[in-house]
């Protein structure tokens, strides 16, 4: 899929032709002399890097892959690159929706997927320390011999690593109760482009000595450092079963009226979310299920803690009141089947033609507002544009499916506008994907000229040359 047209291909943006040999360019061989077993450019392993899960495809291949397993190989990596003023790429799982580990011509990728061991477990102190290509999931597994948990819960946990959620400040299905990744997360330890290594942030709950640094390279989309190490701020697992409960709903307005009733009211669930009625029907015809006789949105809402049971009879009433066709399910196996109905959404998608997932979020109250301005979309762009919810923190994913690789003009049209929207309602373009490649040319939209000025000095400040992630964020000509 290509990118918005006026951003693909520009100068600068590490695209080489496609017959550059990577074995003729001094930094690999640099490269290959001091990490003789570290260094790939197995075409086929180049190719993989050229693209992540946004559809987006660099033109022509990295010049090669650096399989870092130690801090000492990242700092070499980008000692070497510095002194060559070749870019770099971090990358590991490559699961991204906005083009950030996307790496072209001219470009080295710094994988950080191999270094992806527990350093510590401290139950005392409910933290841990990681290396970045750690699985968000395989981290929780480990974590629950402790009765621990990471919160951050990404609907790709079994597939994206803990990196690349810090690198992003991803979300997920639970941050309506525990928020996404920069609350949890104490310190970090990181590579700066010329190899040298900084530590940020704290072991301890408390700490405001100096700016902070480790909040601000959280989301810094890999432009700012590289993460090789993070300590993160665990929660107890919660006590007891959470009661799950679904709601159908003659309309995706009524449902989002009644999500936005339950967080004004003060109910902190620690789940909730949205399906308007084009996924809906997506989810059927691939289920086999009728599910639209029973409503044209569905809202998921899950309280777990001490007190669960009592919060759900409460979230049952104001459902019922806006109203939704309530089940609370039964047992963990109604639960299991509950929010697989929700997880189900995004496959179910896929298999309809190649996505286009944005990541739009707004005041939780202007929710409603927000879905009926995507059915005048849909009208005045002639397209569908099927949308879930995180509806406890007003996250929306409109999706676009594309027949074939490109991206047509009316899409584009409709997703300009989307934005234009978010921003006029007191949003932002992104609430857990990032900008990346995918949002660049609108983020002067949503900062303004001042901050954005501030923001690019920023990224001056710890990387002169512009080598880590460039043409991410911001469009080179204005980094």
């Amino acid at each position: 899929m290509t990118s918005r047209p006026d951003t693909a291909g520009e100068p600068g943006d590490g695209v080489l032709p496609s017959d550059t040999a990577a074995t003729d360019d001094p930094v690999v061989a640099a490269l290959r002399q001091a990490l003789p077993d570290r260094v790939v450019t197995d075409p086929e392993v180049l190719a993989a890097c050229t693209a992540d899960r946004s559809g987006h495809r660099a033109e022509a291949p990295p010049l090669a892959v650096v399989e870092a397993r130690e801090v000492a190989d990242v700092q070499q990596t980008c000692r070497i690159a510095s002194a060559h003023g070749t870019p770099i790429v971090t990358r590991a799982a490559g699961t991204g929706l906005a083009g950030g580990a996307i790496a072209g011509g001219g470009e080295i990728v710094l994988s950080t997927r191999a270094m992806d061991r527990i350093q510590e477990i401290s139950p005392a102190d409910r933290l841990a320390v990681v290396e970045p290509g750690i699985l968000n999931g395989d981290l929780n597994r480990a974590l629950a011999a402790h009765d621990l948990w990471w919160a951050p819960d990404p609907a790709s946990r079994d597939i994206s690593t803990v990196g690349g959620n810090i690198a992003m400040n991803a979300g997920g299905l639970l941050c309506a109760k525990y928020g996404v990744t920069r609350e949890a997360v104490l310190a970090l330890t990181v590579v700066l482009a010329d190899g040298r290594v900084i530590e940020t942030g704290h072991r301890t709950v408390k700490g405001v000595s100096g700016y902070d640094l480790c909040a601000l390279l959280i989301g810094s989309e890999g432009t700012l450092g590289v993460i090789v190490e993070a300590t993160l701020r665990l929660e107890p697992l919660p006590e007891g079963p959470p009661t799950t409960i679904g709601a159908f709903f003659d309309s995706v307005d009524a449902a989002a009226r009644a999500a936005a009733a339950i967080t004004a009211g003060g109910h902190r669930i620690a789940l909730m979310e949205l399906m308007d009625e084009p996924t809906l029907a997506a989810v059927a015809a691939q289920a086999d299920q009728d599910l639209l006789s029973r409503g044209r949105a569905h809202l998921l809402v899950q309280c777990d803690g001490p007190g669960a049971a009592t919060l759900a009879e409460s979230v049952v009433a104001v459902l019922t009141e806006h109203g939704g066709d309530v089940e609370t399910a039964s047992d963990e196996q109604r639960a299991a089947e509950l929010l697989a109905l929700r997880r189900a959404a995004l496959p179910a998608l896929e298999a309809q033609g190649t996505l286009l997932v944005e990541d739009i979020a707004v005041p939780r109250s202007r929710l409603a507002e927000t879905f009926a301005a995507i059915r005048e979309l849909e009208a005045a762009h002639g397209v569908t544009i099927p949308t879930t919810c995180h509806a406890g923190d007003g996250n929306l994913h409109p999706t676009f499916v594309v027949d074939g690789e490109e991206v047509p003009a009316e899409v584009w049209a409709a997703a300009e506008a989307l934005f234009a929207h978010a921003l006029a309602v007191g949003g932002t373009l992104t609430g857990e994907h990032g900008i990346g490649l995918l949002k660049r040319a609108w983020l002067p939209d949503e900062l303004g000229a001042e901050q954005l000025q501030l923001q690019r000095g920023i990224k001056a400040v710890f990387d002169p040359q512009g080598l880590l992630n460039p043409g991410k964020v911001f469009a080179r000509e204005e980094a």
